[in-house]
């Protein structure tokens, strides 16, 4: 392990440290009596089709939805949101259980998976609409965004500056059914889509090569 690599594992460790100081997201209620209670967190990172496929892979993240949120437009649609003008920018809905993964390895996944120099946009995918952003549910979520975020910044293995910001959490709009799950219902025009958006290049120009998230 690089000495970068081990200051960045460090960092992270401190964040996790933090979190069981702070204590874990708060549960979302169960819709029903004895079901397993759940979490939600919500993150922007372009396109939302490539942001739903790390936190699936996760043990403990039970669902992840495609949608628009932190805009004005209150019925958005992918026309409207993809055309810039609303507000809103492409996010996942991320339900996840707290007694099997922690809200801080979720940040981890996150900043692994964009690009936090640019304010444009996303990879290929410019304008608001596009843009990163980490959206906090309470008090808890907002401070150990901040404490990953500062990891970051800290350990970054590149120069620039991070931009992403961190926001409270707004009504989440879920986008139409046709974008849900579309790595799996549309695996080669995803993979097309993806490789000539240029996001692994860029991840891996970032970060170095993937680790698992």
């Amino acid at each position: 392990m690089t000495t970068s690599k081990a200051r960045w594992r460090s960092r992270l460790c401190g964040v996790v440290l933090a979190g069981a100081m702070l204590g874990a997201a708060p549960d979302v209620p169960a819709q029903e009596a004895g079901a397993r209670p759940n979490a939600t967190a919500t993150f922007a990172g372009g396109c939302f089709w490539c942001m739903e496929p790390p936190f699936d892979e996760l043990g403990g993240v039970l669902s992840t939805t495609s949608g628009y949120t932190g805009g004005r437009t209150p019925d958005p649609t992918y026309e409207a949101v993809s055309a810039g003008g609303t507000g809103h920018v492409e996010a996942v809905q991320v339900i996840y259980d707290p007694a099997k993964i922690g809200y801080e390895r979720l940040l981890e996944v996150f900043w692994r998976n964009i690009d936090p120099t640019d304010d444009g946009g996303q990879f290929c995918d410019r304008g608001s609409q596009y843009r990163a952003a980490i959206f906090a549910h309470d008090e808890k979520q907002r401070a150990l965004a901040e404490l990953s975020k500062a990891a970051v910044l800290a350990d970054r293995p590149f120069r620039a500056a991070i931009v992403t910001e961190i926001l409270p959490s707004a009504a989440f709009h879920p986008a139409e059914g046709y974008h849900q799950n579309y790595y799996q219902t549309n695996p080669v025009r995803y993979k097309f889509y993806r490789y000539r958006c240029g996001r692994d290049q860029r991840l891996e120009a970032l970060w170095g090569k993937r680790s698992g998230g």
